[in-house]
């Protein structure tokens, strides 16, 4: 077998987005897009296409989109909201948590091209603080899925789920890792491989890096159990608890700053419940600077050979209760 067969195809997630949305329309005449001059980067060009009365693109202007897909769900109608996550979160959080959270309107909001994925254009463009801004929110569901399966499986669920959804999707591309059909439940985290050495955890574009992380670990003789959590809000208490007690160690990876995001979720559950060793890994509360997202992410140590350090040294601090 040679080196090309062995590699995995790799998937946008947009792609299987803009997929489910099509079908949605196709489905309910309810469903709305709106977004901000983005339609190319929301993939939102098929569904224009089919749907032209129904896609409403307000320019940039992306306060005014958040209060448009408010007034638009008030109305009857089930709006999704998509635009570059870091100017959906950023420019419109006032209107997100006034109009959206707090009104809970049922607004599905798509944050495209989150973390790093817009890397070239550098701190302006990165969105590694959506988390933090939306998971503190009240009534709105915080998702990051790991992969296009996964990604169809959640934007199903938001379309049947009455209230408002984050949804958090990037552009860069990642290989499946979920089976064909998966159902996405909120709140519940996927065991992904069991071990009893170590816990990794991570969602989005980092899941597929950790999984990586696990098999570098497995040569070596160290069984890392690996956690895809793409619910952030709200998370899978037991899945963490459960993951402290029989491992005694956990390590968090997320394209986010390492305040505020999956990893303080996490952190947030073990000292309440089930105090271990815990590594953070993310961008160390800075600004992070212009590069490609993989350049950046093996650049903040989440290379997954870097990862699998990161885990050694993590369990040896287990060992000796540091």
């Amino acid at each position: 077998m040679n080196a090309v067969a062995l590699t995995p195809k790799l998937h946008d997630c947009r792609d299987a987005f803009a997929a489910v949305l099509e079908r949605l329309g196709a489905e309910n005449n309810k469903v709305v897009a709106v977004c901000n001059d983005s339609v190319g980067s929301s993939k939102l060009g098929g569904f224009k296409s089919k749907f032209p009365e129904r896609l409403v693109n307000v320019g940039i202007a992306e306060q005014n989109m958040v209060g448009v897909g408010a007034g638009l769900a008030n109305g009857g109608m089930l709006p999704f909201v998509c635009a570059a996550s870091c100017f959906l979160t950023g420019r419109s959080l006032e209107q997100v948590k006034a109009d959206i959270a707090y009104s809970n309107a049922n607004v599905k909001l798509v944050g495209i091209s989150s973390g790093m994925a817009y890397g070239e254009l550098g701190p302006t463009h990165h969105s590694i603080e959506d988390f933090a801004w939306m998971r503190v929110l009240p009534n709105l569901p915080v998702i990051a899925p790991c992969d296009s399966i996964e990604t169809t499986a959640a934007v199903e669920w938001a379309a049947q789920y009455d209230g408002p959804v984050f949804l958090r999707l990037s552009r860069v591309g990642v290989p499946d890792l979920l089976p064909v059909g998966h159902k996405f439940e909120l709140g519940k985290a996927n065991l992904l491989r069991d071990g009893d050495a170590v816990t990794l955890i991570a969602n989005g574009t980092l899941t597929h890096r950790m999984m990586k992380a696990a098999d570098i670990l497995a040569a070596k003789g160290i069984e890392a159990r690996v956690l895809n959590m793409a619910s952030v809000r709200p998370i899978d208490v037991e899945a963490v608890i459960k993951a402290a007690t029989e491992t005694g160690a956990i390590l968090t990876a997320e394209e986010h700053s390492t305040f505020g995001g999956l990893g303080s979720a996490i952190a947030e559950v073990v000292v309440a419940e089930a105090p271990v060793s815990m590594k953070i890994l993310g961008v160390p509360g800075i600004f992070a600077p212009t590069g490609s997202a993989e350049f950046l992410l093996d650049e903040f140590g989440m290379a997954p050979a870097a990862v699998a350090e990161a885990a050694t040294a993590l369990i040896a601090r287990k060992k000796t209760g540091a």
